[in-house]
């Protein structure tokens, strides 16, 4: 199956190195969508060292993205920010309808 783009900004690749330091060593930061949330599916973000064989890695084998996840996230962003209200990753996808208010979940 072929896929479009999916991107790692310089603040969110930068952000998840410094986490990965305190990790095990074959540990990437994976991405996946889960079905939940108020308007249908959420991130899950977190460090695995487990892989599969449909899985696709990004940033050098940085980010890591199971293939059903990656329908859903056909030419996102991955971006990090930090501001006076806390720090957090973000996805920016186009494929999404709507989010909730909070904007941990989305619709597509």
């Amino acid at each position: 199956m072929l896929y479009q783009d999916f991107t790692i900004t310089q603040n969110a690749e930068h952000r998840i190195k410094e986490l990965l330091v305190t990790e095990v060593p074959d540990a990437r930061f994976r991405i996946k969508v889960l079905g939940g949330g108020c308007s249908g599916f959420k991130y899950d973000y977190k460090f695995d060292s487990n892989f599969a064989k449909n899985d696709k890695f990004f940033a050098n084998g940085l980010v890591v993205i199971d293939e059903l996840s990656l329908t859903f996230l056909m030419n996102s962003v991955l971006d990090y920010y930090e501001d006076l209200g806390g720090a957090s990753f973000v996805v920016k996808n186009p494929n999404t309808s709507a989010k909730c208010g909070c904007g941990n979940s989305f619709f597509v």
